[in-house]
């Protein structure tokens, strides 16, 4: 009989751990990455970008391998994986199941099915069956919990839709950043140029007696301030070009990313506030995720409340019972026999120490955070569209400002230098009408950065594509 035990445990052991766990850090397989939402294939390695890029091709490797976007598309996978098994609970179960029971004393094998019946005796039954069962009623239960998997669903592919748009977003913010601070360089690298030029003059009129020598170490300082400002901007450019090889998901000892295009060449007004607002809520994705996951806790409110209604089940069962050492075998009796039975049950909760009222008020609760939350979204949704149209409006009008600028600035320096080589004007005021003009121009590219940014966080603000 102890054989008998050993066997069975030895066949139970593998279940109670598995010889195969799951290794939590494994690296990420072509098999592990969704299809890329451009459409290309999917790789389980980023491939190295050489040279300067644009934006469009930054958009698309971003949404090909930026990792963020890869671990909202497999929660889309399992939020899908839920609804299926959701809906697998209304379909029959079948299970195979096997048992053996040590008894004190004796039992028959198979229940009685006629009087006078030989059985079969033993203190040692092993079973093993077929078991089918079918909800036939719940109360709306398992409909409700479909419905409310396949709205978390959507709700997960609307947040997947609207982390691509923030993706986009953030992409075109640093590189339309990068394009400025690159003209930025150019600026100061052409006025270095200028000044250097200029301090050849200065010392060609000292040499002539027609400048003082403190022209020159006016200029010298004017330089080194040009030199520390060109540091500081170009270790700005490589943090950027590091944020948006970030962004990317390029590897980890990628170089900087080099952005290649132009700013835009014309700001146009931007759009009405009601017309904008109007269209975010039509299809701003994080929002229709909201309405979506409001939708869906109304549904587990109704399942939650399905608990206090009875449930119908169809149960049927088909196996062997055999036993291998049996205490009492009359002749013409086997030592082992099919057994089989259908059913119908009906499971009525009476009392069950208020865990369904418990169950209620928290879907309830639940709900009620789901719809202030909504609340809470429309506003932040209202809010950023005025923001972003402000933005537009405020970088619009810089460009105006700024563009007329740099051409007054450049204007002035070309007659402060003149005055300063007849002899009729002063080191200080070529020095400043220099900075003026650097000052313009800076402001002036910046003012482009900041209204292509404004134009792509309206498209995000509205949900629309830029």
């Amino acid at each position: 009989m102890k054989t008998y035990g050993l066997v069975l445990l030895a066949a139970l052991a593998p279940g109670c751990a598995l010889t195969n766990p799951t290794d939590p850090y494994a690296a990420i397989t072509a098999h592990d990455r969704r299809p890329s939402p451009t459409g290309g294939s999917p790789s389980a390695t980023v491939p190295p970008v050489q040279g300067p890029i644009t934006l469009a091709e930054a958009i698309r490797i971003a949404l090909a391998n930026n990792p963020e976007l890869a671990a909202t598309s497999s929660e889309v996978d399992a939020a899908q994986a839920q609804r299926d098994a959701a809906a697998g609970r209304r379909l029959p179960s079948l299970h195979a199941i096997a048992g053996y029971n040590r008894y004190l004393d004796d039992q028959r094998l198979l229940p009685v099915r006629q009087n006078g019946e030989l059985a079969v005796f033993s203190q040692d039954i092993f079973a093993g069956d077929l078991v089918v069962r079918m909800p036939l009623y719940t109360g709306g239960r398992l409909t409700s919990e479909i419905k409310a998997a396949d709205l978390l669903r959507q709700a997960a592919e609307h947040r997947l839709a609207r982390s691509r748009q923030e993706l986009v977003f953030n992409v075109s913010s640093v590189f339309y950043s990068t394009l400025a601070q690159g003209k930025v360089i150019e600026s100061l690298e052409f006025s270095q140029k200028v000044l250097d030029e200029h301090l050849k003059q200065v010392d060609n009129l000292i040499a002539g007696e027609k400048a003082a020598k403190v022209d020159r170490l006016r200029t010298q300082v004017r330089l080194a301030d040009l030199q520390q400002r060109l540091v500081r901007e170009r270790n700005v450019l490589e943090i950027q070009g590091r944020v948006l090889a970030n962004l990317l998901g390029l590897p980890e000892e990628s170089h900087p990313i080099s952005a290649s295009g132009q700013l835009e060449a014309e700001a146009s007004s931007p759009p009405a506030l009601e017309a904008s607002l109007s269209d975010a809520f039509r299809q701003r994705e994080d929002y229709l995720a909201a309405t979506a996951g409001l939708e869906a806790q109304a549904k587990a409110v109704d399942a939650a409340r399905a608990g206090h209604l009875p449930t119908v089940s169809l149960v049927g069962s088909y196996g062997e019972r055999w036993t291998p050492d049996a205490s009492e075998r009359p002749s013409g009796t086997s030592t082992s026999d099919d057994v089989g039975v259908v059913g119908v049950i009906a499971d009525i909760p009476l009392f069950e120490g208020g865990q369904i009222d418990a169950r209620v008020r928290q879907e309830q609760a639940r709900l009620s955070a789901a719809r202030y939350r909504l609340r809470e979204l429309k506003l932040q949704i209202r809010l950023d569209v005025e923001t972003a149209i402000l933005n537009l409006r405020s970088a619009r009008e810089r460009i105006q400002a700024t563009e007329s600028a740099v051409g007054l600035a450049q204007e002035s320096l070309r007659i402060e230098r003149q005055k300063y080589d007849l002899g009729r004007g002063s080191i200080t005021d070529v020095l400043d009408a220099q900075s003026a003009l650097l000052d313009s121009q800076t402001n002036y590219f910046r003012a482009w950065a900041d209204y292509d940014t404004g134009t792509a966080q309206l498209a995000l603000a509205v949900g629309g594509q830029r």
